[in-house]
This record gives structure tokens, sequence and C-alpha cells, in this order.
């Protein structure tokens, strides 16, 4: 008992003794210098703590919810999803050298990512290399994808249904901006490793371009030694908003082994565009992205197998309430409305000329409340229509969602 005792005094007193030597003042807010708010600047465009008078920033992100869901009066009950805590690291190396890191942890561990791990070389405004694990900039949302950033928990379906999201390769490149009174142009430039002929042969049985994300192997060498190309431009005016195009494209197979011919080489090519804007008058901001997929698909594969696709979303945010409450003074309640579309296979059937479906619509409104800008709660509840190949009656589906996303 006398032992007992000693080990617990012992215990409390090298714990006192721990936090005695913290250092309040060791972390602080490192304010984000860049107030032009492009996509491109979104791996840097978070609140970061600064480790003392260290070149070192730390930060990261979290969110949870809840799901009650039911397709066709038939659903799996009430059930809690811890769906990822995203730690930030990054630095100054040099005053034109840094390097920034975004590790993801998915449902608990059941998924641990390295989404971007690259080294900036920071020459001039216009014109900087990028050299490391690389986010592919197709679209808006593969590099603009946090989770407190958003009114709604589910990521867009065409965004980890149709393109993949947090899709990123091992590569180097460059990027840059250039300002022009309220104009601001940006581009990036990439070549990384890419596809694999996963894409066309998996178990969901159509062309699916997110099942390449299961290849790590695509972070130690291409799948067939062709590299793959992602580039885009944007131009952003301060009072009208933000517009991009992008592209992402290469050879998908394996096409050669050792030197000896094993197919045609088959491309992959994707086309997006994104819009965002905020109207000053009514603070309603709108987010929306559209892409259409191309691939070349070998003449005796089945039709489930679609050489287009194309989907996208709009995002609608209107602010209702903005007033001190509970102790926060810049509490604020949104109303929200997403509306998405997705078609996995854009075309006619060769036989009869009807169309191919495998498509879906879903429209999802949201309440959400902000007590600080970087912290969220929202609810939404999703209302589904999808339809299988032969365009049969659509499965419906309701889900009702509770969730907390914050950065931290």
């Amino acid at each position: 008992m006398k032992k007992t005792y000693l080990f617990w005094l012992f215990l409390l007193g090298l714990t006192q003794n721990i936090f005695a030597q913290i250092d309040t003042t060791l972390f602080r807010r490192k304010p984000i210098l860049d107030s032009t708010k492009m996509n491109i600047d979104a791996v840097y465009s978070r609140p970061f703590l600064q480790v003392g008078r260290t070149p070192l920033g730390v930060g990261g992100y979290a969110e949870m919810n809840t799901n009650f869901g039911i397709t066709d009066g038939i659903g799996e009950g009430f059930s809690f999803q811890m769906r990822r805590m995203t730690l930030f690291l990054g630095g100054s190396l040099h005053q034109k050298i840094k390097f920034m890191s975004e590790i993801e942890f998915e449902d608990g561990t059941k998924e641990i990512n390295i989404e971007f791990a690259a080294i900036d070389f920071q020459f001039n405004n216009l014109f900087n290399f990028r050299g490391g694990i690389i986010m592919n900039p197709i679209g808006a949302f593969n590099q603009n994808h946090d989770g407190p950033k958003w009114e709604f928990s589910d990521r867009p379906i065409s965004a980890t249904q149709m393109l993949p999201a947090t899709f990123s390769n091992v590569g180097m490149g460059f990027y840059g901006k250039k300002y022009s009174k309220q104009w601001v142009f940006a581009y990036e430039a990439y070549l990384t490793n890419g596809f694999d002929e996963t894409i066309i042969d998996n178990g969901n049985s159509r062309t699916s371009l997110p099942t390449a994300k299961a290849n790590k192997n695509r972070f130690e060498e291409s799948s067939n030694g062709q590299a793959l190309f992602t580039g885009k431009i944007a131009i952003r005016n301060r009072k009208i908003g933000e517009f991009g195009l992008s592209y992402m494209g290469g050879v998908y197979n394996k096409f050669q082994d050792d030197g000896f011919i094993l197919a045609p080489k088959r491309a992959l090519n994707v086309f997006a565009i994104d819009f965002n804007t905020t109207i000053k008058k009514t603070k309603t901001s709108i987010i929306t992205e559209w892409a259409w997929v191309n691939v070349d698909l070998p003449n005796n594969y089945a039709v489930q197998y679609g050489s287009k696709q194309s989907g996208g979303f709009v995002d609608i945010v209107q602010p209702v309430y903005k007033k001190p409450l509970l102790g926060f003074p810049n509490s604020t309640f949104n109303i929200a409305c997403r509306i998405e579309r997705v078609d996995w296979n854009v075309g006619k059937f060769t036989e009869t000329g009807d169309k191919i479906y495998d498509e879906v619509i879903s429209i999802m409104p949201a309440i959400s409340w902000r007590p600080i800008p970087s912290t969220v709660i929202r609810f939404n509840y999703r209302i589904q229509k999808q339809w299988d190949l032969l365009g049969n009656p659509p499965s419906k589906t309701g889900v009702f969602q509770l969730g907390v996303s914050s950065y931290f």
C-alpha cells in the first residue's frame, strides 16, 4: 500500500514538473499572408501554429459526423464516423525554400496517407519550382478540400467517385502568379507518376479513376514508364471571382515489358472548369466545378465500362445570422445547398441506340453554424436518385448527417 502511495505521489510530482516546464508562449498563430485566396494557395492558406521563434509551423484539422441513411426503405441504422484527422507540418528552410506536408488518417487508422510532401523553391511570384508528393491540380476541390472550409460532411460525388479526390503523385513542376491591379493570374504545370490499368479493371464494374489511388507503388515508380501531365491556369478578379481551367492526361496502360510491346498505348484525358465567387451585397458564396473524363478503351471491352464520363457540383452558401452568440463574437449561421450530378457512362448502346445510364443526381440542403471561421457544426440531408446501366427505375436514398469539423 505504501509503495502504491509513493508511486502515485511520484507520478503527480513528475506531471506537475512537466507542465511547469511548458512555455505558454511557445506556440503562436502564424498569420496567412496571401490575401488573394486562390485555389493554388490552398496548401498554404491554412491556420498554423508557429513553434516559438523557429521556422517550423504545425497544424491540422479533424472532422466527424453521424450517419443515418435509407435506400428504397432499407437502412443500416444509426452510426458515428470519424472521417479523418489531418496533420500539417512545414517550415522555411531558407527565405526562398519552403517545405510543406499533409498526412491524413482516415476512418480512425483504416487508411494513413501522405497527401502532400513537397519542397518549394520560390524564385519570384511568376516562377517557382516544386518537387515531391504533389496534389494534381485537376479542378479546384482536389487541392482545396479541407473539411472546415465546407458546409457539407460529404465531399462532392464527382470529386470522389468520378475524379480521385485528394489524388497525389510523386513528381515536379512549376507554378506562379502575376498581379495586375484587380486581376490575378495563376498557373501550375507538373509531371508526375500517374494512373494504371485498374481504372478499367476493378470491382466497381465501371471505368473508375479513383481505384488508382489504391496503388501505393505510384509513390515509388510509374506503372508504365510514362509521365502524367497536369496543368491549370486560373484568373481572379477581386470583385468578380475566380475561374479556372485544368487538364490531366497521359498513358495509363502497361504497353511494354522489357522492350516487348504488349499493347497499344492507351490515353486518359481529363478536363475541368471551376468557378467561385461571393456576391458582395448579400454575402452569398457560389462554388462550382465540372469535369469531363475520356478514356481510350480496348475494342473488346464490355459496355458497362464507359469511355466518357462527366459530372460536377454547385454549392450555394448564404449567411443568415451573424451576431455574438454564447460567447462567440463572430458567430455565423448559414443555410446552404449542394446540387450535383455524375454520369459514369456517357453515350448510347451500339445495338439499340438507347441511352446508357449509370448516373446519379443529388440535392443536399444544409444548415451550419460557425462559432469561429475555422470551425463548423453542420447538418445535412441528402436526397439522391441513382440509375443503373439500363435506366431502370432509380434507387432513392435519403441520408441525415450531423457533423463537426475544425482546424487546430
